[in-house]
């Protein structure tokens, strides 16, 4: 069983982040569950293009509002509390934090190591 506090890794080497976000990498991939969790925190009125070519990913709002834009279909959809969603198709998109700070569980798979850096065109290296 693995059991970890927020509390006590939000001041530890799970956080990474920049000036706009922060993620707590609660799960990563030597936990070897087959998939990452983070808790991750986009500040308000910041906005974030990412294309994960490598990894799929879910999202749920826990508090915020903001929105994702699907940048293939330019389709828009809002984000608030109890609203997930899942990047099945690698979607290239952007999120905006609108409001408040805009605060999401999100899963990884496969999962990254906490070493990850977002490269250029907003996308992870692939997995070894």
């Amino acid at each position: 069983m693995i059991v970890r506090d927020f509390n006590k890794l939000k001041d530890s080497d799970r956080a990474v982040s920049d000036a706009q976000w922060t993620s707590v990498r609660m799960l990563l991939a030597n936990d070897g569950m087959g998939f990452s969790f983070h808790i991750t925190t986009l500040k308000a009125g910041s906005e974030h293009t990412f294309h994960y070519k490598h990894h799929f990913e879910s999202v749920y709002c826990i508090s915020g509002e903001g929105s994702i834009t699907d940048l293939a279909s330019g389709e828009t959809y809002e984000i608030k509390p109890g609203v997930m969603y899942a990047l099945d198709q690698h979607d290239k998109h952007t999120v905006r934090a609108t409001g408040e700070d805009l605060v999401m569980a999100c899963c990884f798979n496969p999962p990254v190591t906490g070493h990850e850096v977002h490269r250029e065109d907003g996308s992870y290296a692939p997995a070894d």
